[in-house]
């Protein structure tokens, strides 16, 4: 079998992270549009679509399984997503030296791992110290946007950032079942509504 090469892809589309440089946007995206982050974007739909959508803005995502990365190249159009860029990176505190703080008008977080068993929560992404970091990455007034369809992992979320002032959600219980306008459905989604499991969404606006 013929080695697949997607190093044109690569070299088009993946952004290396230097910890001794921030990210300069305007230089990778050739333009001062606004930035818009996707932690973990599995199989890209969330992403692709997105981007084709909103041609007037840029698209980052943040994926560290190389089998992932590769699945999302392939489906990228070298003419129509010309606003995403991939980077491999792991988000914590250290990940404001990579990203300039108050750069981000939209983070999304769609379907992380909600690792159900208790003994295993500390695992989850969502803990206070993950939230200062998208806190410092949103712009003023930007916005985080999460999805799950996991109940008790969606009541873990909402009560994180309740324990906070410095975010404020748009709905009034912290959640909504109904998707919101814009909303891409992704195969992992439409698998789990069709089991039953409907996603719960939250959208959490910066305070400063």
């Amino acid at each position: 079998m013929k080695k697949e090469d997607l190093s044109s892809k690569f070299e088009l589309f993946e952004v290396k992270p230097n910890p001794e440089q921030k990210l300069d946007f305007v230089k990778i995206f050739g333009n001062n549009n606004p930035v818009h982050l996707e932690i973990g974007s599995g199989r890209g739909e969330f992403l692709l679509s997105k981007a084709k959508q909103n041609q007037n803005v840029n698209y980052l995502a943040i994926e560290l399984k190389e089998k992932r990365i590769k699945t999302i190249l392939r489906q990228l159009d070298d003419e129509i997503h010309k606003n995403v860029k991939l980077i491999r990176l792991f988000v914590d505190e250290a990940v404001t030296g990579i990203i300039p703080k108050n750069s981000l008008e939209k983070i999304f977080i769609i379907h992380p791992d909600p690792w159900p068993k208790t003994k295993h929560n500390r695992r989850r992404l969502i803990q206070q110290k993950f939230i200062d970091v998208l806190w410092e990455l949103l712009a003023p007034d930007g916005e985080v946007f999460l999805s799950t369809d996991h109940s008790d992992y969606s009541d873990w979320i909402v009560e994180h950032f309740n324990q906070r002032n410095d975010f404020i959600s748009i709905y009034e219980k912290g959640f909504s079942r109904t998707s919101p306008a814009d909303h891409i459905e992704t195969y992992f989604e439409k698998m789990k509504r069709e089991e039953g499991f409907p996603p719960y969404f939250m959208i959490y606006h910066k305070k400063n």
